[in-house]
């Protein structure tokens, strides 16, 4: 059975840090692409960092970048998402996805409310 569970969310004061990480099972994890997305009510989900199946290059949107950092351990079927510097508009539920060029898999999502 496929699973990817996030966890690592919640509660942070404008300008800490968090750690995402999204535990996958059910598939061969080192061969797919891993995407973190958020999407905060009312608005679109929004990919927020993707890195290849090996570790390669990896890639941010503007709001995110310099602040935001994915990573991946194939040996732990586990990609992370380092948040730094968090703001108010990063607020939102993040979810991870495993991708290749046939399907992809998403994870339930896990809440960062960033907020004094």
């Amino acid at each position: 059975q496929v699973r990817l569970v996030e966890s690592g969310g919640g509660l942070v004061q404008p300008g800490g840090s968090l750690r995402l990480s999204c535990q996958a099972s059910g598939f061969t994890f080192s061969t797919y692409g891993m995407t973190w997305f958020r999407q905060a009510p009312g608005k679109e989900r929004e990919l927020v960092a993707f890195i290849p199946s090996t570790g390669g290059t990896t890639s941010y949107p503007d709001s995110v970048k310099g602040r935001f950092t994915i990573s991946r351990d194939n040996t732990k079927k586990t990609v992370y998402l380092q948040m730094n510097n968090l703001k108010p508009e990063d607020t939102a539920v993040y979810y991870c996805k495993a991708s290749n060029y046939r399907v992809s898999y998403w994870g339930q999502g896990t809440q960062v409310t960033v907020s004094s």
